[in-house]
């Protein structure tokens, strides 16, 4: 039987070689329009697919596969035959969602519509200890030829504006962070959690007048789209965070977030290979978002004045030579207000750093980073909200003697926070006791080492006369 159809096949191709050879082609091109109408009367259907990335745009993920998978997951609830099941942090309930490969029917206008979730494999050509296949999803939509209008001018339009629509009902805010790229099994640039962070500004330590700038800068910011347009300008804003460690930068981000429910891209540079994936994780950013390097001074060999670098430097040699990543400087500056910037609007970008003299001048100049908030150690009216967040309380006998100290004194917030967290067999007194002490030890150590660099500065002074 096999031989048989080894024969049939070889003269099958025989027969499609002589015709591709002898036939004239106008004779061909009518055969094959009438090839055509046959196929139609038999299966006088239509199929439309809506690949995850467009091949256009293969760095970004098409909005209108986005808004189908949330419209058919109702439907697919209902009808698959097979499942997959995946739990909501917060809410802790199972979602449900097609399979592979799997069908699901719809019905618009009496119309009956089926959706098929298609899984292509391609090859990568990247070497990696993981699968070297890609997943490349698309929704193939089938219809018939009569209803082609029916369903390009009403239906597809219904489709989106319900999965949108839904999305925004059922939308949670969530904190995504880049992969790494050879530790990734799939092409997603982001991982993703639920954001949860309880941090809000009206329990945030910091001055009151500073609270509301902030405040009233951020909610301007979400209302000034035409504005952002009439003057040409891409649709965001950057604020670089600065201060010693323990003062509350990530907690003003948390803050930030909740503020205006956003959702939060935590960038981890080092884990970014170059420019052109830097760009990636930009264009795979929403709109209602936070885009975060945190700790920049730290992250990449930006901290210089690019014409300064010592060649004999070995330190920084070996250093350059270990690095991973090759972000670059201008890249990061293209990241921030490039061309590739303005992709997605109504998005903030913010910078934290403990030492913001190192930084390059042209990461932070105003228009890149437009608001520069600086946050400084605690002070008193830092301190009375964080009395009122951990001991509930307006006022006390201690606090004149706490505002003393802390004028005279240099400690962060964080500090403050673990010396008012009561303890089981503790009261409001004997925290504010504590905390006093801690300011009066704090003090005397500072008075010392003053001294002592008062002391090796005269010293140093006599030796160089």
């Amino acid at each position: 039987m096999l031989s048989q159809f080894g024969t049939s096949i070889a003269g099958f191709m025989f027969i499609w070689a002589t015709f591709q050879q002898f036939v004239p082609y106008y004779f061909r091109q009518y055969i094959g329009k009438f090839c055509s109408k046959v196929v139609k009367y038999f299966y006088p259907h239509v199929v439309i697919t809506f690949p995850e990335f467009s091949t256009g745009d293969r760095f970004r993920r098409s909005e209108a596969y986005a808004a189908i998978e949330t419209y058919l997951g109702s439907i697919s609830t209902k009808q698959a035959k097979r499942l997959e099941g995946d739990i909501v942090p917060r809410s802790q309930e199972l979602v449900l969602s097609m399979d592979k490969n799997e069908e699901v029917l719809d019905r618009f206008n009496g119309i009956t519509i089926s959706w098929v979730l298609m899984i292509i494999q391609q090859s990568s050509r990247t070497i990696s200890l993981y699968s070297s296949d890609l997943e490349r999803r698309c929704y193939k939509l089938t219809f018939h030829e009569r209803d082609r209008e029916n369903i390009t001018k009403e239906y597809l339009k219904h489709v989106l504006k319900e999965g949108k629509e839904i999305k925004v009902r059922n939308r949670q805010r969530m904190l995504y962070t880049n992969n790494q790229k050879e530790n990734s099994m799939h092409d997603k640039v982001w991982s993703r959690v639920v954001f949860e962070h309880p941090a809000t500004f009206e329990t945030l330590a910091m001055d009151t007048k500073k609270k509301e700038e902030i405040i009233n800068d951020l909610v301007s910011f979400t209302k000034r789209k035409e504005y952002y347009l009439k003057i040409g300008k891409a649709w965001k804003r950057g604020y670089l965070l600065c201060g010693p460690a323990g003062t509350g930068k990530s907690t003003m981000i948390a803050a930030m977030a909740n503020l205006l429910n956003y959702d939060v891209y935590d960038v981890e540079l080092t884990s970014v290979r170059d420019n052109t994936e830097l760009r990636k994780l930009l264009i795979n950013t929403s709109s209602k978002s936070i885009v975060v390097i945190e700790d920049i001074d730290c992250s990449l060999n930006l901290t210089g004045h690019r014409n300064k670098e010592k060649e004999n430097d070995q330190i920084l040699k070996y250093a350059k030579e270990d690095s991973k990543t090759k972000v670059t400087l201008s890249g990061l500056l293209n990241f921030i207000d490039g061309l590739w910037s303005s992709c997605v609007g109504e998005r903030i970008i913010v910078f934290t750093t403990n030492h913001v003299d190192k930084l390059d001048p042209a990461l932070i100049r105003r228009g890149r980073m437009d608001m520069h908030i600086e946050l400084s150690y605690c002070k008193f009216e830092a301190f009375k909200v964080l009395a009122k967040n951990f001991l509930d309380i307006d006022s006390h006998d201690f606090f004149g003697t706490i505002d003393k100290l802390m004028e005279e004194t240099n400690i962060t917030p964080a500090d403050v926070s673990e010396y008012l967290m009561l303890k089981t067999t503790e009261n409001v007194t004997s925290c504010l006791e504590r905390l006093i002490q801690v300011l009066e030890t704090a003090k005397e150590d500072a008075m010392l080492q003053s001294q002592k660099e008062a002391e090796e500065k005269k010293t140093l002074t006599k030796e160089q006369i």
